[in-house]
């Protein structure tokens, strides 16, 4: 017990500041133009460009282009949101284990 309970601390002590998280997957995609006479219309595709996916409650994933320049900061940000993630899915698992052994507190 005293051991989940100083895993809980160390965990929740290196959780990022929620502000330096960006919930998404980045994702690289072709574009067509639309123009008849363009290269795209025989499929080959404009790009790539970058893009964020990122999830919304109960619908469909929003994309966001992400220009060259702020690449670098949102790979950062999503790679910090999978970190923040899967630091909250073990505090769950401890607290849950806690709970099943009637010790939360």
């Amino acid at each position: 017990m005293r051991q989940l309970r100083a895993l809980r601390r160390r965990l929740a002590a290196g959780l990022t500041d929620p502000q330096a998280v960006l919930r998404g997957t980045l994702l690289s995609q072709g574009r067509r133009c639309g123009k008849e006479n363009c290269r795209c219309a025989d499929g080959e595709l404009h790009g790539p460009y970058t893009y964020v996916s990122i999830p919304q409650p109960g619908g469909r994933p929003h994309k966001v282009y992400v220009p060259a320049g702020l690449l670098e900061v949102v790979s950062e940000k999503v790679t910090a949101a999978g970190r923040f993630e899967a630091a909250l899915a073990e505090i769950t698992a401890i607290n849950a284990e806690l709970l099943a052994r009637r010790e939360l507190d």
